[in-house]
């Protein structure tokens, strides 16, 4: 061993001593953040799409539950404003940084509400082929226990919560839940505030969908109404507008490509979503992505 080799090592062994791999963790430990949004609703943020809670007189409604191992941190976070149980859980599509905390919840008395692909699909063994990953049915715990096809109404006591079905957009599970007295929408990951959106053609979604998602929240929507994203801070009308025409933009771009007889690769040339990626290109999915995935879903000739 050279004496670079040597100092390195004696200098990782000091660092373990003085910093256990449990406190090195906590460097990197996922906070929640649990704000009022208006009315009886609250939105938490941490890992995963972002939770609503509408508040009761003797329970809770939750609209998502995160990863598996954020069930703990968001209960605390719930406590902190109220100790009522969790009662219902809405699920507003199947995906597992919005359902992995279904099985903790479940467990502790929420029954679990969803479109009636959502149980489908978390029942059976799902192949992501976006990232080339088989996933396999949830525990039957986390399945939910009422399910609807196209809406449906839920009073929890003063708030009357409408929870309709957006069709082919995200995914073909997706719903919105509208807060109608605190005029709050959950738009599930119909929305990513501030990123180009993430559309899961192999489980049903498709652009043109998303597009009309975006339309339908617009119609439900005032000038007043407080919009929570799947993924990103809290928006409004305003901002959702202007999403959906940048989406629009893009899709008619390489829709009128495709018509030239354009390839993929020459319609990436072009920089079609160049003026709008300063504001939306900085997420998980890139300008290059997003575009893949327009051209793919426009040239499956469905």
């Amino acid at each position: 061993m050279n004496v670079f080799s040597l100092v390195l090592s004696s200098l990782l062994l000091f660092l373990l001593l003085i910093c256990p791999p449990k406190m090195m963790a906590q460097k990197n430990d996922v906070q929640v953040s649990l704000n009022k949004v208006n009315g009886t609703v609250y939105m938490l943020e941490g890992k995963g799409g972002n939770i609503a809670f509408c508040l009761g007189k003797e329970s809770v409604l939750m609209v998502d539950s995160q990863f598996a191992d954020m069930s703990e941190k968001i209960s605390t976070a719930l406590k902190t404003i109220t100790d009522l149980p969790v009662a219902k859980l809405v699920n507003t599509h199947w995906h597992g940084d919005h359902t992995g905390g279904n099985e903790n919840f479940a467990n502790q008395g929420a029954q679990i509400i969803s479109h009636n692909n959502v149980r489908k699909r978390l029942s059976t063994e799902q192949n992501m082929k976006a990232f080339n990953r088989i996933v396999p049915a949830a525990p039957r715990a986390s399945w939910p226990k009422q399910t609807f096809n196209d809406e449906s109404i839920i009073y929890h006591d003063e708030e009357e919560i409408f929870i309709f079905h957006v069709e082919n957009a995200h995914t073909d599970g997706d719903v919105m839940v509208y807060f109608t007295s605190s005029n709050v929408l959950h738009m599930g990951d119909t929305y990513f505030k501030g990123k180009y959106p993430f559309i899961d053609l192999g489980s049903g979604g498709s652009i043109q969908g998303y597009i009309n998602a975006l339309d339908q929240a617009i119609f439900v929507a005032d000038e007043e109404t407080l919009i929570i994203p799947g993924h990103g801070k809290l928006s409004n009308k305003d901002e959702l507008v202007s999403y959906r025409k940048t989406l629009a933009t893009i899709k008619s771009r390489i829709v009128k490509a495709i018509e030239l007889g354009m390839s993929l690769e020459e319609i990436k040339e072009k920089g079609f979503t160049k003026e709008f990626d300063a504001s939306y290109g900085t997420g998980f999915i890139s300008p290059d992505s997003f575009v893949d995935t327009i051209w793919t879903d426009l040239s499956r000739g469905e």
